[in-house]
């Protein structure tokens, strides 16, 4: 059953479930699509519509790598992961993007306590000129060029949803003020793992914790020291962390 205190966008689950009780993680990968403009940086987002995985969310194109995105190398997983990004934003929003032109910046997973679990590398890129964007009405019902902190304000409004790990990147990319600017701190930093550990404050609120927080080992939301987690109160979502990018 929910918490009365757990964010609408918590997609984290039953916190009580065993770790061995874990589904295998699902190789994924997704794209954050970058470009400039007289008002800042944004970053293409697809809605996906209620019928299909993460429904009504807010997302990067994306979605889980398939046999043929291994071509002749069966165990590259990262190469299996560049492609599939770039398959699936042509699937997804018909834009042709080159994978040789992506920036490998997170790898996320999510805990034991998510029923269907993606293992998802997080790739960006920046794009030139006007794009013809087209869904297909079916898994993504629209799509929107917005700036990072737009979409943001909008969530903690309660107009869009999104889940942790966009949330996330969402934060992060909204620290820049141009795309180069984005590309070279993802580039100049080792990529970002994200093995989520998730914990319940004594007032009831779900944190989700990464490497780096003083609570992250023995998953105990509170646990006085380091910080490096999302606070999922109902009323929003908080980042908290220590650590600089």
């Amino acid at each position: 059953m929910a918490d009365d205190k757990q964010h609408r966008n918590d997609i984290y689950g039953d916190i009580d479930k065993a770790p061995e009780e874990a589904s295998p993680a699902i190789p994924a990968a997704t794209v954050i699509l970058l470009k400039d403009t007289d008002s800042g940086i944004q970053t293409l987002m697809l809605h996906r519509t209620s019928k299909v995985h993460f429904g009504g969310m807010w997302v990067f194109p994306g979605g889980r790598i398939d046999p043929e995105d291994y071509g002749n190398n069966p165990e590259d997983v990262d190469r299996a992961a560049l492609q599939a990004a770039a398959r699936e934003t042509m699937e997804e929003a018909n834009l042709s993007i080159a994978p040789d032109q992506f920036v490998y910046f997170a790898h996320w997973t999510p805990p034991a306590s998510v029923p269907k679990r993606y293992a998802t590398w997080f790739f960006a890129m920046s794009v030139d000129g006007e794009h013809d964007v087209t869904v297909d009405g079916e898994e993504i019902a629209e799509h929107e060029w917005i700036s990072p902190a737009n979409a943001l304000a909008r969530h903690g409004k309660g107009e869009i949803d999104l889940a942790p790990p966009t949330w996330i990147t969402l934060h992060h990319v909204s620290r820049y003020e141009t795309a180069a600017e984005v590309l070279k701190v993802f580039a100049d930093n080792p990529h970002r793992v994200y093995e989520t550990h998730i914990g319940k404050r004594a007032d009831g609120v779900r944190v989700a914790m990464w490497d780096g927080d003083a609570g992250y080992e023995a998953t105990d939301a509170d646990a006085e020291g380091p910080r490096h987690r999302l606070v999922m109160a109902e009323g929003g979502f908080e980042f908290e962390t220590d650590i600089s990018y």
